[in-house]
Formats: C-alpha cells, structure tokens, sequence
C-alpha cells in the first residue's frame, strides 16, 4: 500500500503490475527507480532479456530431449524465479564440460578443461563491466600523474622510473609485446608495438604496482573456482584499471557525448587506439553518471568471440555462432571502414550496430596479420546520440538477424547455415526453395516473422 501511495496510483493497479498484467509506462518507471533506489537499467528488463535468450538457448539442446518449452514459460522463469534461472544456467555449463569431458576434451595430463575464460566472463557480466573501486583508484593515480591525453605516456613512464625505480625499455621482442625483469628492474616493450599499445602496456604495469589491492580485493569476493580463473580475471582487472588510467571516467563520458560517440575522434582525442576506445565506452555505468548503455564485441575471422560485453541488453548467444546476417560478419570485407547495420531480434528488439576491423602487426613476413572486428550497439531508442545513426531511415532501414541459426525461428533466410533445433524440417523433393531448409511452425507456436 505504501509504495502504491508514493508511486500515486492504486494498490490494486500496482497489484497487476506486480503480477505481470499490466505493463510499467515510462513515467512509471522512473517513479519506480526514484522510490526503489535502483537506477534504471535495473528496472528496464535488460537483465531478464539476456536470462531469457540463455535459457531459450539451454532448453534447445536437442541432447536433453525437452519438449518445446513455450515461450511464455521461458519468460516467466526469467522474470519470476531468476535465481532458479541462474542456477540452471550454471548447471547447464557445468553439464557441457562434463559432456565434453567424457568425449575425451582434456589436457595431455588428464585434467579436465574447466572453461576459465567463460567464468572470468561471467564475473565481468554479472557486475555489469563496472569495477568502481578501480575507478577510484584509476582516479588517484591519476591525479599524481597530473597529464594531459597526449603526455600521458611520458608521465606514466616517468613515475615508474621516479616511484618505483623501473626503466622503460624499447626494442625488438620476438615473442612478447610486454615483459618485465625484476632483476634489472627493466620494463622491456615491443618495438613492433604502436604508440597507443605501448601507452598501454605501460599503464598496465603502473596499475599492476598501484592499484594491486583494489584488484585483489575484487579477486577475493569473486572466489574464482581454479588458480587459471583467478589469473585470468587479475589480468582482466588490470586491463580495466589501464583502460581507465588512460580514459579517465568524467572527461572520456564528457568527450564521448560531446562527439556523439564517434569512436574515431574519440580515440585520436586521447591517444588509444579505436578498440581502446570503444572497450572503455562499454565501462561507463557509474551510479548517478552512466554512459550510453552500449554492447562491445570482438571477434576474429572464424567467428570465434574473444571479448563480449553487454550493457546495452544486447542477449548473445554462449554456446554457438552468431547470425551471419549481423554487421559484424560483413565489416572483415571492407578493412578499416565503418559499417553500420540497424539490427532487429526475432523479438523485435533493435540495435544500432557498428563494426570495423583492427589489425595487429605480424610476428615476421609471410605470416598473416592478426585481424579482428571490433563491434558496438545501442538500443534504436537511444540512436539519435550516436553519429553513426545520422542519414539513416529508422523504419525502413532495418535488418533483420537472429541470435544464432539454431535458435532462429525466421522463415525464408537465404543465409541460414542450419535449421532451428525446436521446428520439423518441411522438405519437398518436387520444389527446391530459395532458403537453404523449409520448417514447420513449432506446435501451438504463432507464424514468426519473415527475414
């Protein structure tokens, strides 16, 4: 009753809402945030949208032998029991290396491969890509240095030498970009390194001297399962405290939105690279000054996904590819160019998409280059503050794509690499359709949209 009366409307009212039969206006909502304490992106149902594409995804896998579970059940899960959701994600993970295990995926020693990066994934997830403890104390050090964007390397390197007695070393390195000598106390970088990199890598190994019990305190609380995770999640922290060292949080939020999030002019403004910059944007979601809630991508020419990050409600898929129609696919045809794509879920959920590849240096002549592409997007609703949207028709210029083809119930794809797992194929011998496989609506199921 108190919270109807704060929220001026009736208890019964707030009780249909409560009860998913009623739906929350926007003005609502922003009541509901200021009565609750919980900012928006709480309240917005993005969390409950990435359960449901987990769980979705879960309950296809034709090896558990389900029976179609209704959409609505799937919903109800997410939205009612999240908890109960979580745990069965969890298990579901486990059950696949168990799964995988058994077929003999192990390391020459016998030990089972526990999947590290998945879990260090899961811990950058669950706290929203936001570290505010290494804000502050990116912030610190940040004030000693007293550096603006284009003298921060000179900074960084001149108190490694004066606090801690470390020189700064370049040259040629065959197989590390970065490597410190305790003895000579000498910090040795990679020539083949551009500048941006080695700014990088130096502010990395500042934080790694100055920010180590922010970075452990995090570890603790995180309880990562193997000694591998706990590795991998110290070096995921160090590079957010870098990337924050170098983008400080209120000026690279105020820069961000003063070019409308060109990353290009983003990334020359401070002197880091276009994925330096774009990472750091998926980390602006500081209490009482977020950024734009965007998603972050990278992944190299076979599809496989090194980095992901969703802010934005973007729901990826964990455990196969992605849909070859996503902007993401195509930008690794047009090196260094820009492309964007107004992307839209089976759901009708839509994002302003944009991708552009990056490439490293080679080890030696005649191997080829690392490349990958580095992807970011907005809800449609917040296109406006992003350049990239400028010119384009937001109705009409829409793309449709799925989380994966398995899990896509769009008809007539032409792109569709393998059939969805819940529908029955429809196959003719006396028609050959244009689409790769023709399939039968899922039982009880509503006729999905075209592609």
């Amino acid at each position: 009753m108190a919270l109807a009366v704060r929220l001026g409307i009736s208890a019964s009212y707030l009780n249909l809402i409560e009860h998913d039969q009623r739906g929350v206006t926007a003005a609502l909502l922003i009541k509901l945030s200021e009565a609750l304490g919980a900012d928006l992106a709480t309240l917005s149902g993005h969390q409950e949208r990435l359960m449901e594409a987990g769980l979705r995804e879960v309950l296809a896998d034709p090896l558990l032998g389900l029976e179609t579970v209704p959409e609505d059940e799937v919903e109800t899960l997410a939205g009612s029991a999240p908890n109960a959701g979580r745990a069965m994600l969890a298990l579901y993970r486990a059950w696949r290396v168990a799964r995988e295990d058994a077929s003999g995926i192990s390391l020459p020693t016998g030990r089972r491969l526990l999947l590290p990066t998945e879990e260090v994934r899961d811990i950058f997830h669950d706290r929203a890509n936001h570290f505010p403890s290494l804000e502050e104390a990116a912030e610190r050090v940040g004030a000693r240095l007293g550096a603006a964007p284009s003298e921060m390397n000179h900074a960084i390197a001149a108190r490694l030498r004066g606090e801690h007695g470390i020189v700064v070393q370049v040259g040629p390195m065959e197989q590390s970009h970065r490597r410190y000598d305790a003895a000579t106390r000498r910090l040795h970088l990679s020539d083949s390194l551009p500048r941006e990199s080695r700014g990088f890598q130096m502010a990395f190994h500042l934080m790694l001297l100055e920010a180590r019990e922010a970075v452990e305190s995090i570890i603790a609380q995180a309880a990562p399962s193997t000694t591998e995770a706990a590795a991998l999640l110290r070096v995921g922290l160090l590079n957010y405290a870098a990337g924050a060292l170098l983008l400080p949080y209120a000026p690279y939020l105020a820069q961000a939105r003063a070019l409308r999030h060109d990353m290009e002019a983003l990334a020359a403004r401070f002197g880091v690279s276009f994925e330096q910059a774009c990472h750091r944007l998926s980390t602006l979601q500081r209490e009482g000054a977020r950024g734009l809630p965007f998603f972050f991508l990278r992944l190299d020419p076979a599809g496989n996904v090194g980095k992901r990050f969703s802010a934005a409600g973007f729901p990826f898929a964990r455990y196969g590819g992605s849909c070859p129609r996503w902007i993401v696919h195509g930008a690794f045809a047009t090196p260094g160019m820009m492309r964007v794509q107004l992307a839209a879920l089976p759901d009708g959920a839509t994002f302003l998409c944009f991708a552009r590849t990056v490439q490293g240096a080679p080890a030696k002549w005649g191997e080829p280059p690392p490349i990958h592409v580095v992807a970011m997007g907005c809800d449609i609703g917040r296109a406006a503050e992003v350049v990239y949207a400028d010119g384009l028709d937001l109705e009409k210029a829409v793309v449709g794509i799925g989380l994966s083809c398995r899990l896509c119930d769009r008809e007539d794809c032409r792109s569709r690499a393998f059939p969805p797992l819940e529908h029955r194929l429809a196959v003719d011998p006396l028609e050959e359709s244009a689409a790769p496989y023709r399939f039968a609506p899922k039982p009880g199921a509503k006729a999905m949209r075209r592609a």
